[in-house]
């Protein structure tokens, strides 16, 4: 791997570090207790990191997004890792009759909130619900989207750019499968995962401490595909197999079995 390609993540990091530090650092000085709540102090960090890079990374990702979110998504939509919303916008509120966002940072949930409500989505009408849990919380999932006995309340499962932040998300995407996503409802995914390239998953082993830290503890040293739920109606590279870049990403369209 040329060296110009294993160290272009610099740029990314150190502007990561300086959109996050700086204001983070008044709230430890204002709050001093938050040097105690490491979690909650990711949180406020990450926030200010996804303002500067939330609408370039959307923006990166959005022909993608338009060819595997807008036609499909239909019915009860669950958004894992919501993020500011940018998911509604390539909703077709037509078909979407509810959008359920899971995000448990919440600081980002006044634009998500924001962007539901430009998108005709509120939750004074019913159409959208905010959940402040992890993914791997299906019970509080489940109680906040009360069904009939037997009926199980997801059309579609999207994750975008999440699978990475997720404890062990195979266990958790398989678990929504099975308990939140109706048979014959659908998981959209698009994510980075580890380079079918030698050389190119040993620089993402190297970033990934730097790049955990700053982005909210996303880990892309993972593999999607098998592991039992990985199947329906395909995967597919957005890479080619020869490139050199450090982020290689995956999406594909599972539908459940009826």
């Amino acid at each position: 791997m040329r060296i110009s390609a294993a160290f272009a993540i610099v740029p990314e990091l150190y502007l990561a570090i300086a959109a996050g530090l700086w204001p983070t650092i008044p709230a430890i000085y204002h709050n001093p207790s938050l040097l105690l709540q490491l979690h909650e102090l990711s949180h406020i960090f990450m926030f200010h990191v996804w303002r500067l890079f939330g609408d370039g990374v959307d923006g990166n990702a959005r022909a993608a997004k338009q060819s595997l979110v807008t036609p499909h998504a239909y019915g009860v939509v669950l958004d894992i890792g919501a993020g500011h919303g940018h998911t509604i916008n390539y909703l077709d509120h037509s078909r979407v009759t509810k959008y359920v966002a899971v995000e448990p940072n919440t600081h980002m949930h006044a634009e998500l909130r924001r962007t539901a409500s430009a998108a005709g989505y509120t939750e004074s009408t019913g159409t959208l619900l905010i959940l402040s849990c992890g993914a791997e919380h299906i019970s509080t999932i489940l109680s906040s989207l009360p069904t009939p006995l037997g009926h199980l309340p997801i059309d579609t499962l999207i994750s975008i750019l999440t699978m990475c932040s997720i404890p062990s998300p195979q266990t958790t995407i398989s678990g929504l499968i099975t308990e939140v996503v109706r048979p014959g409802g659908q998981v959209l995914f698009y994510e980075h995962c580890l380079s079918d390239r030698k050389d190119v998953r040993w620089w993402q082993s190297f970033w990934t401490p730097f790049w955990r830290v700053c982005f909210g503890g996303c880990c892309g040293l993972r593999m999607l595909g098998g592991g039992g739920w990985a199947e329906g109606e395909g995967v597919w590279d957005l890479n080619g197999e020869t490139e050199e870049h450090l982020f290689f990403y995956r999406a594909g369209r599972f539908v459940k079995a009826k």
